[in-house]
């Protein structure tokens, strides 16, 4: 017999000057990059977050923590690759992703089948089964001043 969970996650990061902008496993040319102790992927995090607490296995920074040296910079999709693992612990598989991002800039718009590709590589399923949005705030609060980046994911697993 099959069961299924859902989870959501939720992440936002600053934007500074002198970061490079990652957004789904993807650099974007920017002025501003996030601030966190890896390269700061909103998405990515929003995602592992939500694949975590449907496996109810805590959150990110219980598994990956921002005052660990390992973690330092590192890449998110390491990160991802890592949560999947983690979920298959427990006999869990990714069914399907539906997450949503809110920025006023850089325009996603045009870059988001390949996101869905590379998160897709990086979960090892469908790039069907990756869908993301982009959105603003219309100019509202810190993502509409561009003080920050947030990402929103809910997620299917199965086992």
């Amino acid at each position: 017999m099959s069961k299924i969970r859902v989870g959501f996650g939720y992440d936002v990061h600053q934007l500074v000057e002198g970061r490079e902008l990652w957004l789904g496993g993807i650099r974007f040319e920017h002025t501003l990059g996030l601030l966190g102790h890896s390269d700061a992927d909103v998405l990515i995090h929003a995602i592992c977050d939500a694949l975590l607490g449907a496996a109810n296995m805590r959150d990110i920074g219980f598994h990956f923590p921002d005052n660990s040296e390992e973690f330092h910079n590192i890449d998110s999709k390491v990160l991802l690759r890592k949560t999947v693992e983690l979920i298959a612990t427990k006999g869990y598989k990714v069914g399907n992703i539906d997450a949503t991002i809110c920025a006023e800039q850089p325009k996603l718009k045009a870059r988001i089948p390949e996101m869905q590709k590379c998160l897709a590589e990086v979960m090892g399923i469908d790039m069907d089964d990756v869908s993301i949005k982009a959105t603003t705030t219309e100019k509202l609060g810190f993502v509409g001043r561009e003080e920050g980046i947030s990402a929103y994911a809910t997620v299917l697993i199965e086992r």
